[in-house]
């Protein structure tokens, strides 16, 4: 049991690296698109600031509140080590399908469907009780939040930009352009906060479920705060992964969120990365997990939607759209098949 506890946390943080460099778009498609930094420069700004998440969480957040809401996605009575190893393999073949296509889909979405997929799984399925599985006070919201972080996200975007181009109306548009270029420099380190503090802790909380359930094999109970104290490599080494795989980059996925939705000028970046940020700080300290793609794509099209509505590229947003609904379900899929094979051999 312990090895498969050894094999869980590698592979946690193997996800935890490809969600990195899957969502590195996020954080840097707007500051890449209006070349205020090359590719590279980009990267790095955006990994050291994904990986000082950590910090924020520690020391002003004072908890890993999203990390504990991530560990009580399933009910305790379900969880065992090869329904959470189940439900990662799920995420990491979604993500690398995903990115692979150019599609930025959620990477938390991804671990939820998969864990709740495994987790009816070794229930037996719906008709067996599979139906209990799942902690409703848990997954409610952050289902929820599916739609409404890219609709709180368009809405702060659309009325910063509408605020900064009344207050800009009469500025000389090149001293403007200039100033907003170093703003956005602030604006996607403050997003790369807002999106270490999220998502670093999605894989920290599945890491937190697989110890808690093993210690409690060996009499030893305790909660998520108890179990962050106890093993504090594990936070800090989730958001370095997180920061590390950031590196990598996504370069596909940073053509669709900075080309294709709609064009970003430096003033509307800092108007989606600031809304972004906000909206993932507001979710962090309602410990709700969201995906930091959803929210800067609804940053992207309110920006958009400033200028006119046909501005937004709607045929590239509804297939994103697809991709996020399908997200949870073909994950739920893939990881109750993953558990049936693991079933045979483990």
């Amino acid at each position: 049991m312990f090895t498969l506890l050894i094999v869980i946390i590698g592979l946690a943080f193997i996800f935890d690296y490809i969600n990195g460099f899957h969502d590195a778009a996020n954080s840097i498609a707007t500051i890449v698109s209006t070349k205020v930094l090359t590719p590279f420069q980009a990267v790095v700004w955006a990994a050291f600031f994904n990986f000082a998440a950590f910090f924020v969480s520690k020391y002003i957040f004072k908890e890993f509140g999203i990390g504990n809401t991530v560990a009580k996605w399933v009910d305790g009575n379900f969880i065992t080590l090869n329904v959470i190893l189940a439900g990662i393999l799920a995420a990491i073949i979604w993500n690398l399908i995903t990115w692979w296509f150019g599609i930025p889909s959620s990477s938390s979405h991804a671990l939820m469907g998969g864990v709740i997929g495994a987790a009816v799984a070794h229930a037996g399925g719906f008709s067996e009780g599979g139906v209990n599985v799942v902690n409703y006070a848990k997954v409610i919201p952050t289902f929820l939040f599916i739609f409404m972080a890219p609709f709180i996200g368009m809405v702060i975007a659309f009325f910063i930009t509408i605020l900064i181009v009344h207050l800009c109306k009469r500025s000389n548009p090149y001293k403007t352009e200039h100033w907003f270029k170093r703003l956005q420099l602030v604006s996607s380190a403050a997003f790369s906060l807002g999106h270490g503090g999220n998502d670093s802790q999605k894989v920290m909380g599945i890491i937190g479920a697989a110890m808690i359930f093993y210690e409690g094999t060996k009499g030893n109970h305790m909660d998520f705060n108890q179990f962050a104290q106890q093993y504090s490599w594990v936070p800090f080494t989730s958001f370095l992964a997180m920061g590390l795989g950031t590196m990598s980059g996504g370069w596909k996925i940073v053509k669709t969120m900075g080309t294709r939705i709609t064009k970003v000028t430096p003033l509307e970046g800092v108007a989606a990365e600031t809304a972004g940020a906000i909206t993932l700080f507001l979710t962090e300290h309602f410990k709700i997990p969201v995906s930091t793609t959803h929210t800067i794509t609804g940053s992207i099209i309110g920006v958009g939607a400033t200028k006119r509505l046909s501005a937004v590229r709607w045929g590239v947003t509804v297939n994103l759209l697809w991709a996020w609904i399908l997200t949870i379900p073909i994950s739920a899929i893939l990881a109750a098949g993953v558990f049936y094979l693991l079933k045979i051999f483990l």
